[in-house]
């Protein structure tokens, strides 16, 4: 049994400021050279797609835990 309802929006949210966070400290390591705004097409991009996901996932299961009994 879950203990909490799946949520891929927040998955994927995650997914991607972690990668920023990756891109972040390879930068920092020296392992490669990130320019400044390079992060923030991740961060938004990422952001937008994790809104999209949440609404394609919202719209496919409805509206849970609204039920009047």
């Amino acid at each position: 049994m879950l203990r909490h309802e799946f949520r891929p929006g927040k998955l994927v949210a995650g997914l991607f400021l972690v990668a920023t966070g990756v891109v972040y400290a390879g930068d920092a390591g020296g392992l490669w050279k990130t320019p400044w705004f390079a992060i923030v097409p991740l961060v938004v991009g990422g952001l937008c797609l994790a809104g999209a996901t949440a609404t394609f996932s919202r719209a496919i299961r409805g509206r849970g835990g609204t039920e009047e009994g």
